[in-house]
């Protein structure tokens, strides 16, 4: 007999999963909402047999079944890392969602299955309650269990936060083996970019230059360069046809803010990224490595391309919505070298904003970054400062206290992301990950159903959070937590302009005290919080 058990969707359904929690059986969400819950199917009989999996329901949304995964880590934390981990073992955890188009997947009496249940609550939804009927029918016995979803009478709001997660072109041609920009590169692009924008990404990385990010000193990156440059003796020009198609295949999927890829190398802006152009007949690399930031020329380059560059946005109508990079993660050390990047750009920008991932507190206080995008865990001091603007990030070294997406960290830290920014009022955020299939400094490509922690160089899940599909994406667990967080966030930013922000801080998970070093250890108060939300909501409107 086939068995039927609902969880919610901050569980983490392991293999050898022995205890679950309470039954999930009911729950609310708003107009706009993408709602999900799970479920975890089991057998009495001993085995393993196949099992058709549906739901009924007179819900009007879209419903999407998908089967929960499972892939390894060898490296899931790094040592010291503290508490609030479900694990700090290497082992198998689970994460890509497989879309269920047939409806089937395997059921057995030895570990559980989990089956990810998705509910796309239309825009201007009738409010009331939905009953959705999840079965499961194996070998002709059949189990279902009842779910009720309450759909409040008022809608999400548009997004105000500004997000991106770095997309790595290198890493779709790679993998696909499609010749970049080529006519299935740009398809490819245009779906991982649609299933981005779906799941709460609005800004995108756009290669004027190959992004200098992640790569070996000395060594380069498969190109992909959206610039066309002809060089003749010391002049320049530029041609934007690739980067004109690059618009418009983001705009169409649903991006609305793009950011120039650093102009200089990352960790402290030493040198000049891999730049190609034509000159002779020829196209050849003309900067690299072996290029000084402030000599060999780069300047001058960058005095002609710059101009070029922002004139190009400006006649495509994109003031106020594209911001540019100097040099990612710069430290202490590195203060000098970042000011005389800095002098080299800042005359050819005009009102286009620089930003920039730092911890040091320095590059705002010397005036050198007015934009900065602040760790997590070293966010303290541009708080107190009350930068204006101010943006937020982490990457594989905020594992201790503070929120993340790992594959060992339970959800409901990566969902609290959504209420620390709202609580904080930070404007954007960004992760570096979007689709890093590759080891540490790009020394080589890897299978993301095999390698999950860039070759035991991060903790898993921080280089990426999609899989590679057949034709396309295939998303994760982890992906559809993070945006949760944000349809948290802007309930809440609802909820303030209904009730002001005491009523919306009201419902933070440990109300004043939430901050972005503390987290909850279990799902139920941040549930509880976006049942508060929810409640108020309803009644107030």
């Amino acid at each position: 007999m086939v068995t039927v058990l609902l969880q919610s969707s901050l569980e983490k359904i392991f293999l050898d999963s022995g205890a679950f929690a309470p039954a999930y059986e009911r729950a609310s969400a708003l107009g706009g909402e993408r709602f999900s819950f799970q479920l975890v199917l089991g057998r009495t009989e001993r085995g393993t047999a196949p099992c058709k999996v549906w739901v009924e329901s007179p819900f009007p949304g879209e419903i999407s079944l998908f089967l929960v995964g499972q892939v390894p880590c060898q490296l899931p934390a790094y040592p010291n890392c503290g508490g609030g981990y479900l694990t700090t073992r290497p082992g198998l955890f689970p994460d890509p969602l497989f879309p269920l188009e047939e409806g089937e997947v395997p059921v057995s009496s030895f570990s559980p299955t989990a089956v990810w249940v998705e509910a796309a609550v239309p825009q201007g939804c009738p409010p009331g309650e939905y009953p959705l009927r999840c079965l499961a029918q194996c070998q002709g016995e059949r189990a279902w269990a009842d779910f009720t979803l309450q759909v409040v009478g008022a809608d999400l709001p548009e997004q105000k936060l500004r997000y991106t997660q770095w997309v790595h072109g290198d890493c779709l041609a790679q993998w696909y083996q499609a010749p970049v920009y080529g006519p299935a590169y740009w398809e490819l692009l245009g779906r991982y970019l649609t299933l981005a924008a779906q799941e709460g990404m609005n800004v995108v990385l756009t290669p004027a230059l190959t992004p200098p990010l992640d790569t070996e000193v000395g060594k380069e990156r498969l190109p992909t360069q959206l610039l066309d440059i002809e060089k003749e003796g010391e002049t320049y020009r530029f041609g934007f046809s690739r980067l004109e198609r690059f618009l418009a295949v983001a705009r169409q999927a649903g991006m609305r803010y793009f950011e120039v890829g650093h102009l200089f190398t990352q960790w402290g802006a030493k040198a000049a990224p891999a730049v190609y152009a034509w000159e002779n007949g020829a196209r050849r690399r003309i900067f690299g490595w072996d290029t000084p930031a402030a000599a060999g020329g780069y300047g001058a380059f960058l005095g002609q391309m710059l101009p070029a560059l922002t004139r190009f946005f400006r006649e495509q109508g994109l003031e106020g919505k594209v911001f540019f990079h100097l040099s990612d993660e710069p430290g202490e050390e590195h203060l000098d070298d970042y000011r005389r990047a800095k002098e080299l750009v800042k005359p050819y920008l005009g009102d286009f904003p620089l930003y920039d991932a730092l911890s040091d507190p320095a590059y705002y206080d010397s005036g050198l970054v007015d934009h900065p995008v602040a760790a997590t865990d070293r966010i303290g001091p541009f708080l107190e400062r009350k930068v204006p603007g101010l943006w937020a990030y982490y990457c594989c070294a905020q594992g201790v206290d503070v929120s993340n997406r790992f594959l060992a960290m339970p959800s409901c830290r990566n969902r609290i992301l959504g209420w620390q920014l709202y609580k904080f009022q930070v404007e954007g955020f960004l992760h570096w990950g979007y689709n890093f299939w590759n080891t540490q400094l790009s020394r080589q490509a890897i299978d993301p159903y095999q390698v999950t922690d860039g070759g035991r160089a991060f903790p898993g899940g921080d280089p990426f959070s999609v899989y590679p599909g057949k034709e396309g994406p295939v998303p994760s667990l982890r992906q559809k937590v993070f945006c949760q967080g944000l349809q948290d966030l802007r309930a809440l930013e609802l909820l303030e302009a209904r009730q002001g922000r005491q009523a919306a801080e009201e419902c933070l998970p440990g109300f004043g005290g939430l901050t972005f070093s503390r987290c909850p250890g279990e799902a139920g108060s941040l549930l509880t919080g976006r049942e508060e939300v929810n409640r108020r909501l309803a009644e107030g409107r």
